[in-house]
């Protein structure tokens, strides 16, 4: 897996840190590109403890990796420094010189937008105003602010030598292509594209150089905010089966469905996905809890599996069991 691009198929929450802090191990990552902003949380559960990074990158808990974050990122200052000193990972991180800054301006203007708050659903993080701004070529950046000097990079280029280098590369998409603000289901979208093809955009790799486009899904949709989801249960139900939860970022309900094979292909269409990964199998048929092999797994959730092959085209090859990082059926050895 010389390059490989990690996306959502979904509302984002389906499980994106998980998947990338497995494969940060397994696979003994070189290099991991984070894009994407504060806005997005990727939770990584390693060794009983309990990571929510909005900045950081989910391969952190390798502790080889280096660790980027790309130019078309927005950069919340606070929350950076923070992450930085929570995951000691200081001697190893970089920030693009031209990735854009998050102001204290920002989140005010985000939350006091009424349109935004009462009808999308925005975190309040001030993304969206940031991004405006930075249309308006009127942004801060990275190489404006003191504290960051010592973070500096042309991630570009590292992230392009190392692939050229057969180094093992990973572009870590934020949220999920139905949040996408040409994919999704305006308005209720997030500022930015969130596929495969914006996540290679914003690291600065071109598509020629990505060997696999690994999209994940939840075993059920979730959503936070406003907007469509389809089969949406009501909160009692979802808490009766066990699929009711909150934002890792900022503690929102998520809303919650049953998986939904049309939206699957459409995401598998539009990220030209090559492989898929399957996370939460063990809260849809709880007798999958911890298993590490496709072998162990009852029939109902081989069936399961089956159907999301036979219905996107795409094989599972990764299938989560349970929160821990290494709670994971890996199918690319046992196939």
């Amino acid at each position: 897996m010389p390059c490989t691009v990690i996306n959502g198929g979904f509302w984002g929450d389906e499980g994106k840190g998980k998947i990338i802090s497995y494969l940060a191990l397994k696979d003994q990552l070189d290099v991991c590109v984070r894009t994407g902003s504060v806005n997005a949380a990727h939770t990584v559960w390693f060794q009983g403890n309990c990571y929510k990074l909005h900045m950081v990158p989910a391969a952190f808990i390798n502790e080889k990796c280096r660790l980027l974050i790309g130019t078309g990122a927005n950069i919340h200052i606070p929350q950076f420094l923070k992450e930085v000193e929570e995951t000691s990972v200081k001697n190893r991180i970089g920030i693009d010189y031209q990735a854009s800054i998050i102001e204290e301006k920002h989140s005010i203007q985000d939350k006091a937008s009424a349109h935004l708050k009462g009808v999308v659903g925005t975190t309040g993080r001030g993304v969206g105003p940031a991004i405006e701004e930075r249309v308006r070529r009127s942004a801060k950046l990275a190489k404006d602010i003191p504290e960051l000097q010592p973070y500096l990079t042309d991630v570009a280029k590292e992230a392009n030598d190392a692939i050229d280098n057969g180094k093992k590369v990973l572009l870590e998409g934020t949220q999920g292509l139905m949040l996408s603000l040409f994919h999704g289901t305006p308005p209720y979208v997030t500022g930015r594209d969130t596929s495969a093809s914006a996540i290679c955009s914003e690291a600065g790799v071109g598509p020629t150089k990505v060997d696999n486009v690994l999209t994940v899904f939840k075993a059920f949709m979730t959503r936070v905010g406003g907007g469509p989801l389809p089969g949406e249960l009501p909160k009692e139900e979802a808490l009766k089966r066990g699929w009711f939860e909150t934002a890792a970022g900022t503690g929102r309900e998520r809303r919650s469905a049953p998986f939904n094979f049309e939206i699957a292909k459409k995401a598998v269409m539009i990220n030209g996905t090559t492989q898929i990964a399957l996370t939460k199998l063990d809260i849809l048929h709880p007798q999958c809890k911890s298993l590490r092999t496709y072998q162990e797994l009852p029939e109902e959730a081989k069936q399961f599996i089956n159907k999301i092959e036979k219905q996107t085209g795409v094989p599972v090859v990764l299938i989560g069991t349970g929160p821990e990082a290494l709670d994971i059926i890996d199918r690319r050895e046992q196939s």
